[in-house]
Formats: C-alpha cells, sequence, structure tokens
C-alpha cells in the first residue's frame, strides 16, 4: 500500500508532497490500525476536512472487506489450489520489490545527517533484535517491547533535534 499511496496522493493528485508522505508514514506506523487506513484517513482530512477523512477511509475499507467477506465462504477450498499457493508466494516478493522501490524513492526527500544515521543503526540493531529474538525488556513489574522503547527515542530525539536547531514544527 505504501507505493500505491505515494503514486496516487503525491505524484498524481499532487494533494501532498513528499516530505509530507513521510511524515504520515512515520504517524501511521506509531498509531494503531493499518497504515493505509490511518494514511487514507489522514490524506481525506487534508483534502476536505472531516467528510473527507470519513470517505477516504470508508472508500479504502469497504472494497477490501467485501474481497475478504466473499472470500472467506471459500478460503479453505481456494487454498487448496496450487496455482493459489504459487501465486501468495510470487506475491511475496512482489511486495518486498515495491517496499524497496518506496523506500527509494522516498529517502531523496530525508535529509541525512549524522545523528539520521545514529538513528537509523539504533532502529535497525531493535529490529533486529525484535525480530529474530522477540526480545521484551523486564523493567519493574512492566514488560516492555523494544519497539516500544524506539517509538519513544525516536520521538525524544526528534523533538530535542528540533529545539537545538531552532526549529518551531
Amino acid at each position: 500500500m505504501i507505493p500505491i499511496l505515494q503514486k496516487e496522493v503525491s505524484e498524481k493528485r499532487k494533494w501532498i508532497d513528499e516530505r509530507e508522505i513521510i511524515d504520515i508514514l512515520a504517524i501511521s506506523e506509531s498509531t494503531p490500525g493499518p497504515i493505509a487506513v490511518n494514511t487514507a484517513t489522514y490524506v481525506g482530512y487534508e483534502v476536505a476536512g472531516f467528510w473527507g477523512s470519513f470517505f477516504a477511509t470508508l472508500g479504502l475499507v469497504l472494497p477490501s472487506f467485501g474481497i475478504i467477506f466473499l472470500i472467506s465462504f471459500f478460503y479453505k477450498d481456494f487454498m487448496s489450489w496450487t496455482i493459489v499457493q504459487a501465486a501468495f508466494k510470487g506475491l511475496r516478493i512482489g511486495v518486498i520489490i515495491l517496499l524497496i522501490k518506496a523506500v527509494i524513492k522516498l529517502k531523496k526527500a530525508v535529509k541525512f545527517s549524522i545523528l539520521s544515521w545514529i538513528i537509523f543503526a539504533i532502529t535497525f540493531i531493535g529490529l533486529f533484535l525484535t525480530t529474530f529474538f522477540d526480545v521484551i525488556l523486564g523493567i519493574g513489574s512492566f514488560n516492555i517491547s523494544i519497539s516500544l522503547l524506539f517509538i519513544f527515542f525516536g520521538i525524544i530525539t526528534g523533538v530535542v533535534a528540533t529545539k537545538i536547531k531552532g526549529g518551531n514544527e
């Protein structure tokens, strides 16, 4: 969905610019719910206020819901077909390629600095730890996921870096 959203709302329709896409993705990844729904809600609001966000979200959710609802009746039979299993294996590769393409396009809008490379390295290490080792930290009586720590780390680092540079964003 990320490459499709980026192409539709930024390149084709010019509702928002590349920089806003990165901000939307950051917010959408930090809030509950699918990234596409969060992004559609945000873009709809930016374009047409409350009703824009309402209909953008509805327009994104309803077709998928309808298709998945219909497939659910035939799921076991459908997934037992060899051609369907092969198609899903191919789709996995396609999704990875689309994500790489989106990252390459969106990286042009990011200003790199020493701080951004440090954040990237720390986040990459956290991704590695949570993906392969499912690391959870025990702090007092709380178990905190590494992912939550990185979300807070990113927020604090962004606020501090903006204040140091004298920005009011």
